[in-house]
């Protein structure tokens, strides 16, 4: 610790507003309105922070926040050892700009104090709960939102006869108390990245509900308001330089600080059924339909992440940045999105596509970000899918062609070998990744392993030219390297990255 910096905490605001924003309104006086369950990086730098932005502005102290753990103690352990305060990095072109969030007024570890969770779920003066606890964890098939009870987000706690531990356990369970107590629902808001989370989040509730009490199910259809929403803030993992970047330039001993970027976007669907928080106010944006912004986002910068991710690390690099920076790996991107992708999408009220682009290639190029391309492979397995495969699928229904989109579903092939293509050891963080890796490498060049995975796949698995499209893709980057595969595609050279493979028979 430098001389200068001094822990971060509720006595030591006056002496940090020197050198960083400070929460000026009274903690104390927020009512604790919201409940957010799993606080992770980016609802640090997201949700909490336009709810910060609400008090700090005098809007109103009705929407105070909660916090909710289900996974990490240490995060319990950061935020408690400093009342709840945390520091936002702004990092942009201009500069850094440090910012200490004090919306968070409490937190809870739910495996160790489920009791204490229910409570304040069950209370009377929770009107909102937001979430981000992945997709996977609403035991939801996006494909067709069915519910699948034997998913081990919900299995255990359907099972077990004690109290909840999973969030869509909490939620059910505190509904049933509300609902026995006359005290009304609340709003339960998904911010997690995926299509219809809002629709998900309905499914998990309802159907968690039947199968332990149909009334219960009834009645949370019925009164319980379930908007879907769009959110999007690059916002990388936390690493000691991170720390000591806050430390040394402004002074802050925080133990856990969010790095993020100055974009912010939430656009929320306008249903709320327990009063709904001033957000628009703070910049959020309230629509009667979240499907087209939600759309633009997963099918331009998340699946723009997953080629950058994967082809990146199979390339040998390692930061989004250094791709970006890397000529053909910016054209390709900005050739996808442009080409392969926008033709695809519905009109999005009140947004220039071509900027949107634009701005995604600025966003993802920032140097001060540096966002790590590991990150970006992570759970590849639920994300291709969705924010790659989706497009594909309407391409060829389309007879639109497709070639880097593919390419970046071969990056997702090749990278799953778990290595580079210098040789170098590539970590799967995959909840996949142990079938991922052995049916890459049984396959090789040859994607039929890979495809046979109905639940990454679906019906694409069994495209026969789809197939051969992949086999040629995966191809390239074996013997041109992923620069070379990338080059061909945009040269449209018909000899190396679109003909059909010549020994991998996938019909």
């Amino acid at each position: 610790m430098t001389r200068r910096a001094l822990p971060l905490r509720e006595a030591t605001l006056a002496h940090h507003a020197a050198r960083v924003e400070v929460p000026t309104y009274d903690r104390a006086a927020l009512a604790p309105a919201v409940v957010h369950i799993s606080v992770g990086a980016f609802h640090r730098s997201h949700q909490a922070a336009y709810f910060d932005d609400i008090a700090q502005r005098g809007i109103s102290r009705g929407w105070g926040l909660t916090g909710v753990g289900l996974r990490r103690p240490e995060m319990r352990d950061a935020l408690l050892g400093q009342d709840g305060l945390y520091t936002l990095l702004v990092r942009g072109a201009d500069g850094d700009r440090a910012r200490v969030i004090g919306a968070i007024t409490r937190y809870l570890f739910a495996p160790e104090e489920a009791e204490a969770v229910l409570a304040v779920l069950a209370d009377p003066a929770t009107r909102l709960v937001t979430l981000t606890i992945t997709g996977t964890a609403y035991a939801v098939d996006p494909a067709d939102m069915s519910f699948h009870p034997a998913n081990p987000s919900v299995a255990a706690d359907l099972a077990a006869p004690g109290p909840p531990t999973g969030a869509i356990g909490l939620l059910v369970e505190a509904l049933g108390r509300r609902r026995r107590a006359g005290a009304g629902p609340f709003t339960v808001l998904s911010c997690d990245n995926m299509p219809g989370n809002g629709r998900a989040a309905r499914t998990a509730l309802v159907e968690f509900a039947r199968v332990r009490d149909a009334a219960l199910a009834d009645w949370i259809e019925t009164h319980v308001a379930f908007p879907s929403c769009m959110v999007d803030r690059i916002t990388p993992r936390t690493t000691e330089a991170d720390r000591l970047r806050v430390e040394q330039g402004f002074g802050v001993a925080d133990r856990w600080p969010v790095v993020t970027e100055p974009f912010s976007q939430w656009i929320v669907e306008d249903a709320f059924c327990a009063g709904r928080p001033p957000l628009d106010e703070v910049g959020a944006q309230f629509v009667s339909d979240v499907t087209p912004y939600a759309l633009m986002k997963t099918r331009l910068l998340n699946a723009s992440h997953c080629a950058l991710g994967h082809l990146g690390v199979v390339a040998g690099l390692e930061r989004i940045d250094e791709a970006m920076r890397t000529p053909v790996f910016r054209t390709a991107i900005t050739r996808m999105m442009e080409a392969e992708v926008s033709p695809l999408l519905p009109p999005v009220p009140g947004v220039d596509l071509a900027a949107y682009r634009a701005s995604l290639c600025e966003r993802f190029a920032n140097p001060a970000i540096g966002d790590a391309l590991a990150r970006l492979c992570r759970s590849g397995s639920t994300k291709v899918p969705t924010h790659v495969l989706s497009s594909i699928r309407q391409a060829r229904r389309a007879g639109r062609a497709h070639p880097l989109l593919t390419l970046a579903v071969a990056g997702f092939c090749r990278h799953a070998r778990g290595t580079d293509e210098h040789g170098r050891t590539v970590t799967l963080d995959d909840p996949l990744a142990a079938v991922l890796q052995a049916r890459a490498r049984a396959g090789g060049v040859d994607p039929r392993p890979l495809l046979a995975l109905e639940g990454v796949f679906g019906d694409l698995g069994a495209d026969a030219a789809f197939g051969r499209e992949l086999a040629t893709a995966l191809e390239g980057i074996e013997r041109l390297g992923v620069r070379g595969a990338l080059g061909a595609a945009l040269r449209g050279d018909p000899g190396t990255a679109a003909a059909p493979h010549r020994a991998v028979r996938t019909a």
